[in-house]
């Protein structure tokens, strides 16, 4: 039961699409309505900017952590980052599928990100930094999205096999999201992203 409490927690957390706030907030149009109409810090970032990206970032970043700590150091302190790991997958299940948008969501990139480190501040910002350099390296988010779960597979198989079915649900999830994209990857029809000059110009 206290599984499904942390479950549930993290859901209704992940259901505050950032993305969508701002853009209704600076824009008065819908984030499902710009540019790749995905509401995520990358559509934000290359429609409107750094700026706008890291507002997202930072709301996304925010509710994954506020589901964990709720889950891990109040509620279910006993349970360790195991509660963290069930209320991480909520959000992330929240994020990608907000029952009050028809079930359609982000990708939930950062909220897996977030909900890693929550579990493991190590190997968290460790898988983090391995998607990071599959993207710097291949030039495809969509493929440094899908590493880092991935990434996370190793600690969590050494730590319990509840964490990682936890961790492989991640890992499904990111897949899931991302099939397109990997599907045009493998085709060769999906544009790099150049992450470094886009920061240095900051669009």
């Amino acid at each position: 039961m206290r599984r499904i409490i942390c479950l549930l927690i993290g859901y209704l957390c992940g259901n505050f699409l950032t993305a969508e706030a701002v853009a209704r907030f600076q824009k008065g149009r819908s984030a499902f309505s710009i540019g790749s109409g995905n509401p995520g810090m990358a559509n934000m970032a290359k429609q409107f900017g750094i700026g706008t990206g890291a507002m997202v970032l930072a709301g996304d970043l925010g509710k994954t952590f506020i589901a964990c700590l709720i889950c891990r150091w109040w509620l279910f302190h006993g349970l360790g980052g195991t509660a963290a790991a069930w209320a991480g997958v909520g959000v992330v299940l929240g994020h990608d599928f907000p029952m009050w948008h028809r079930f359609q969501g982000g990708k939930g990139v950062a909220c897996t990100c977030a909900a890693l480190i929550c579990v493991s501040l190590k190997y968290g910002v460790l898988a983090c930094l391995v998607g990071l350099a599959g993207v710097l390296i291949s030039g495809y988010l969509a493929l440094g999205a899908v590493l880092i779960p991935i990434a996370f597979l190793i600690p969590a198989f050494l730590t319990s096999g509840e964490m990682e079915l936890l961790t492989f649900i991640l890992v499904l999830l990111m897949y899931q999201r991302n099939r397109g994209n990997l599907e045009k990857i493998r085709a060769g029809q999906e544009p790099k992203t150049d992450l470094l000059a886009v920061l240095r110009r900051g669009k």
